[in-house]
This record gives structure tokens, C-alpha cells and sequence, in this order.
């Protein structure tokens, strides 16, 4: 028999030990996988929701409210602005083009969201069936809007203020779906989308008050142009302008600090433990297995034999807890995904990461580290005394 034959037999004779071990590297290995997944999942979400967006443009507050309330449409506006002061901006030379958004009502708790054609294009998402609005209160609605209430061409809907259900409903201001879009796995798939003139009436009881949005995405002609438009906006208006790139890296930077890292900490302190636990098992394994190691040495195994049976046990239990880490964390999202109606959830890539690939070694390492006392035990074995004692 091989000494890698042998080593596989020594693990497969004490499955509780062998179990224990697999299990907390593999849990250790498939927690740091699955919060690398996630974070890769998340910076392409961002990427994919930016979509070249440089500058947005809204009320004084928070600038991270506003990114995420006019991009991603998770938060509150910050209010909302003169269309005439947007106007102005627009006519400055650095600017390639500005896309308008009103907002503050919603249907079952999906955004309607006033704006032009060109917020369409700007997540370059494809009409599947129907047309782009025409004229007043004509919606095209997103993949997920339609899946889960099954909204057809032609169907009626009153929106409802604010972003939650059982808002007042403005049943006198009825939406028409003229338009379903294509599933783009950004937020577009689950807002609905007017001209904001519509939503403007909607809200306006004065017909000679001056038009208000909620904010405007601005994109620009060069890159110089995010170093002098948001502090001119910020310095020499009553507008606030946000840059999304500096403040979604501020967000992701303070998720990791206080999220990712501690948990990723854990995930590395059971993969240590689980270190400990390979070393109790090959400790004990080499206590019960002294004599056999004797009579190996007696029939012709060198040293470094037995230095590689130990070696061998260990790669094993490193590798297959790795590999079943990988395993599990992807397990994890799919199991999820099956009782989930998210489509990103449903579609999220299982595909392996570059990130990951630094598991396998980390994985051999602390194998390697927890047999270096039972290797030299066994490099040190004295067969006579051994025998003696037997």
C-alpha cells in the first residue's frame, strides 16, 4: 500500500475526528467565500447602477442621502428644486447631458420616478413589449414591477404618496401602462417611469407656481469637469451637487470596516480553530498508531515516509474543506434564491472569483502549521524503545 493510500486510510477509520475538522474549515473557508461573493455582487450592483452618472443634483442635505435616494432610490430626496436653476446648469460647456427626476409617490411600494427618455437609455435597458411614454400619465414599467404584479399593456394603476403602502391614493391621477422593460439587473427594473410633467401634476395645485424636480443626473464631457462643477454647484448656489463614485467608495469603504471585516475576522478565527481541531486529531491518530508507525519503520519506511503520511492526512483534510467551503457558501445563495423573488438574488453568479483564490493556500497553511508537531513525532519515532515498551 502507497503512503498516499495510507494516508486517505487513516482518515476514513476515525470519521468523527476526520468530520469535525472538514466541517469547521469548511464552514470557515465558505463563510470568507460567501461574504466575497457578496461584496463582488455589491461593488457590480454599484458599477451597474452608476452607469457614468458624474454629478447629481438636489436639495441642501445629506450628500450620501442623495446619491442613494435619486440613484440607487433606497432612501428619502432630500427635497426638491426649481426645474429654472437645473436650466442654468445645463447650459454650462462641460456638461454632456442632464436627465431630470421627480419622485415621491409610488405604486404597492415601487417608485414612480418622473423623467425623460433618456434615463431609459442611460441603463441602456430595451423596451420588451409596448412603446416608451407619450403623453401625460403613460408608464413603462420595470421587469420586476410586472412579474410580481403582473401588470399587462394597457392596465390601470393610482399611485399612492410616499414610498410605502398605504400611502393616500391619488385616485384621481390614473397611470397607464404603455410599456414593459427587459430585465437589466440595475434598480430600473423595479421603478416606474413617466415624463415628470406628470408627476408635477400630480402634486401641483397652482398652475402659475414655478416647476419643481426632485433632482437631475448630470453626466460630463470630460473628467475635469468633477473637479470644478460640484464645488461651483455646492459653493455658489442653494443646490447641493454629490459625486456618486466618492461617496459610494466612502459607503463600501465604511460597510467593510464595520461589517465585512469583523465578520471576515470570525470566518478566520474558525478556520484557525479548525487548525486546532487537525492537530488534536493527528496528535491523538499518531498516539494510537505509535507501535504501527514502529513496525512501518522496522519493514522498511524511511523517515521521511512517515513525515509525508503526516503531510498527506493533512493536504486532504485542507483541501476537501476548502473545496467544500467554495461548495457551501455558493449552496447558501442557491437555497436562498429558491424562496427568494429578488431577481439579482435569483441570477446571482455562482462562478468562482479571483478573490477566492487565495482560500486554497490559506486553507494549506493552517494545515500545515497544525501538523508541524505531529511531523516531527513522527520523524522522531524511536523504534526500539517503542518495541521495548510494547
Amino acid at each position: 500500500m502507497t503512503i498516499f493510500k495510507l494516508s486517505w486510510r487513516n482518515i476514513v477509520v476515525s470519521p468523527l475526528n476526520t468530520i469535525l475538522s472538514l466541517l469547521l474549515m469548511s464552514l470557515g473557508v465558505g463563510i470568507i467565500s460567501l461574504l466575497i461573493l457578496l461584496n463582488n455582487e455589491m461593488k457590480q450592483q454599484v458599477k451597474n447602477n452608476l452607469k457614468e452618472i458624474d454629478m447629481v443634483v438636489g436639495a441642501k442635505g445629506s450628500p450620501l442621502q442623495l446619491i442613494l435616494s435619486s440613484v440607487y432610490h433606497i432612501d428619502n430626496p432630500t427635497g426638491n428644486i426649481p426645474l429654472s436653476s437645473i436650466d442654468k446648469l445645463k447650459k454650462n460647456r462641460l456638461v454632456d447631458l442632464v436627465i431630470p427626476l421627480s419622485y415621491g409617490d409610488s405604486y404597492e411600494g415601487f417608485r414612480i420616478v418622473g423623467s425623460t427618455h433618456d434615463y431609459i437609455d442611460l441603463y441602456n435597458a430595451e423596451i420588451k413589449e409596448g412603446r416608451s411614454w407619450e403623453g401625460g400619465f403613460e408608464v413603462v414599467i420595470g421587469s420586476e414591477i410586472a412579474r410580481i404584479h403582473n401588470l399587462q399593456i394597457g392596465d390601470n394603476f393610482y399611485g399612492s404618496h410616499g414610498f410605502k403602502k398605504g400611502g393616500h391614493v391619488h385616485n384621481n391621477y390614473a397611470y397607464t401602462v404603455v410599456g414593459i422593460l427587459n430585465f437589466s439587473g440595475s434598480v430600473i427594473d423595479n421603478l416606474i417611469l413617466t415624463d415628470y410633467q406628470s408627476v408635477w401634476n400630480v402634486h401641483n395645485k397652482d398652475a402659475h407656481s414655478e416647476m419643481e424636480i426632485t433632482a437631475a443626473l448630470f453626466k460630463f464631457k470630460n473628467p475635469s469637469a468633477l473637479i470644478k462643477l460640484p464645488r461651483q454647484v455646492n459653493e455658489t448656489t442653494n443646490l447641493q451637487a454629490a459625486v456618486p463614485v466618492f461617496e459610494m467608495n466612502r459607503l463600501i469603504k465604511l460597510l467593510g470596516k464595520n461589517i465585512i471585516n469583523p465578520i471576515q475576522f470570525i470566518a478566520v478565527v474558525i478556520m484557525i480553530v479548525s487548525g486546532l481541531s487537525i492537530f488534536i486529531s493527528l496528535y491523538n491518530s499518531l498516539k494510537r498508531r505509535r507501535y504501527e508507525l514502529a513496525l512501518m519503520r522496522v519493514h522498511g519506511a524511511s523517515r521521511w515516509q512517515l513525515v509525508m503520511l503526516i503531510q498527506f492526512e493533512t493536504l486532504f483534510l485542507s483541501v476537501l474543506g476548502a473545496f467544500f467551503g467554495l461548495l457551501l457558501s455558493r449552496l447558501s445563495i442557491y437555497i436562498y434564491s429558491l424562496g427568494s423573488d429578488n431577481h439579482i438574488i435569483n441570477n446571482f453568479p455562482l462562478t468562482f472569483v479571483a478573490e477566492e483564490f487565495w482560500l486554497f493556500p490559506s486553507a494549506l497553511l493552517i494545515g500545515v502549521f497544525a501538523a508541524i508537531i505531529p511531523t516531527l513525532q513522527a520523524y522522531r519515532t524511536n523504534i526500539p524503545k517503542l518495541l521495548t515498551d510494547a
